[in-house]
């Protein structure tokens, strides 16, 4: 996966967690809030991929480094949404 699969992942992440949270009601308009989601699983499926490479768990194209970058995208999600729903 390059960086291109990277960007698509960090998109589906984001509009997918953000969608599904449970607390993106309270967490302002929807723009904003799904703006924050997308960067969010950008910054994180882009930092679990360089994290990844960087210890060698994986190489570019393992199978092992989709996994790695989705769950590490979705936790992002997760704690931006919810971070933003109680400030």
């Amino acid at each position: 996966m390059g960086w291109a699969g990277i960007v698509v992942l960090g998109l589906a992440i984001g509009c997918a967690g953000w969608f599904f949270h449970p607390l993106r009601r309270a967490s302002g308009t929807v723009g904003s809030g799904l703006a924050l989601a997308v960067a969010a699983a950008l910054v994180g499926a882009a930092l679990a991929k360089t994290a990844g490479r960087a210890t060698g768990l994986f190489h570019d194209g393992e199978l092992l480094e989709w996994p790695v970058c989705t769950a590490v995208a979705f936790a992002f999600v997760a704690v931006s949404v919810a971070l933003r729903a109680r400030r």
